[in-house]
C-alpha cells in the first residue's frame, strides 16, 4: 500500500477496530448538539471544526455521518461530500472530498482536495459541563491531498506552492444549555492557501501560521439553530500578486434537524477574494445523515 492510501486508511482502521469494541450504535446526545458536517469532513460548523464528535453516539455507543455539500457565489462553485464516525464522544474519524469549479479561470478545471482527519476528545463534556465554565476540548489533525491538474499545478510549482499538507487544530466548545447558546474557538496551525485548493505553504512563507476560527449558535427551538463563523485564513501567497490574496471566510447560517437522522443547514457565505475575481458571496446548503 503506497504511503498516501494509507494515511487516508488510517482514520477509517482506527474506527472499525473501535467499533468492533462497541455493543451498539447510539443516539445519546441532544438534537443538534453535535453540530452538523464542516466543508472538511469534521464536525462542527459549515466552515470551522468543533470540539464535538461525529453522529449523536455518546459514551460506549458509536455512529457514524455523511454528508453532501453545495456552495455557490458569483463566480465559483464547490462540492464537498463525505464521510465521518465516532465512538465513545470520545474519537472522531472523517474522510472528505472537495471539488472546487475554477473554470472561470482555468476553462475545464476542477481542483480536488482529499482530506483525512482525526479528533480526539481531551477534556471536557459540553452536556455534563454545561453547568460549569469547562468547555469541551479536542485536538485535531488533518491530512490533505490536492489534484489541481496540470495547469494550476504548474502555476503552484512556479511559487513552491506543495501538494499535501496537514492541519493541525484545537477546538474549545462550550455549551450553555439553559439560554440555548454554543460558543466554539479554534486555534488552526495550518500553511493552506485557499483551504488548500491552491496548495500549501509558498517560497516566500513556507510555514504554519496559527489562526483562529470562532462559532457561536443559538438554539431558536429544539430543532432549529442560527448562527454565525468567522475563520482567518494565512494568506501564503500574497507575495505573487493582488490576484492571489486571500481573504478571511465568514457565514450565517440555520441549521434544521427533524430528528437525530437528518439535518439540512443553509448559509450566506463571504469566502473574500478567490484568484483575482472580486469579494465572492453567495449561498451554501449541506445535507447531514446521521446513523
Amino acid at each position: 500500500m503506497s504511503q498516501r492510501l494509507a494515511t487516508f486508511a488510517l482514520p477509517l482502521l482506527l474506527v472499525h477496530l473501535a467499533a468492533g469494541a462497541a455493543p451498539a450504535t447510539g443516539n445519546g446526545k441532544l438534537l443538534l448538539t453535535g453540530g452538523v458536517s464542516s466543508i472538511d469532513g469534521a464536525a462542527g460548523g459549515g466552515l470551522t471544526p468543533w470540539a464535538t464528535t461525529a453522529s449523536y453516539a455518546s459514551a460506549g455507543q458509536w455512529g457514524a455521518t455523511a454528508h453532501l455539500t453545495r456552495s455557490r457565489t458569483q463566480d465559483y462553485a464547490l462540492s464537498a461530500y463525505g464521510v465521518a464516525a465516532g465512538f465513545g464522544d470520545r474519537v472522531e474519524a472523517s474522510l472528505a472530498r472537495q471539488e472546487f469549479d475554477a473554470g472561470v479561470v482555468v476553462p475545464g478545471t476542477t481542483l480536488k482536495l482529499d482530506i483525512a482527519a482525526l479528533k480526539w476528545r481531551i477534556a471536557g463534556d459540553a452536556i455534563v459541563d454545561s453547568d460549569r465554565w469547562m468547555p469541551q476540548i479536542a485536538l485535531g489533525i488533518e491530512f490533505k491531498h490536492l489534484n489541481p491538474g496540470a495547469a494550476v499545478g504548474g502555476v503552484l510549482d512556479s511559487v513552491a506552492a506543495k501538494h499535501n499538507g496537514v492541519d493541525l487544530y484545537a477546538s474549545a466548545t462550550k455549551l450553555f444549555l439553559a439560554q440555548g447558546v454554543l460558543v466554539n474557538a479554534t486555534l488552526r496551525a495550518t500553511k493552506a492557501n485557499q483551504n488548500g485548493l491552491l496548495g500549501f505553504g509558498s517560497s516566500a512563507s513556507p510555514g504554519r501560521r496559527l489562526e483562529p476560527e470562532v462559532s457561536v449558535a443559538w438554539l431558536l427551538r429544539r430543532d432549529i439553530a442560527i448562527g454565525a463563523e468567522y475563520r482567518a485564513k494565512p494568506d501564503k501567497l500574497a507575495f505573487a500578486g493582488a490576484a492571489f490574496t486571500e481573504d478571511d471566510w465568514k457565514d450565517l447560517f440555520v441549521a434544521w434537524a427533524p430528528n437525530k437522522h437528518v439535518s439540512l443547514t443553509v448559509a450566506w457565505v463571504d469566502l473574500g477574494r478567490i484568484v483575482g475575481k472580486p469579494r465572492q458571496t453567495g449561498a451554501y446548503a449541506s445535507l447531514q445523515f446521521a446513523y
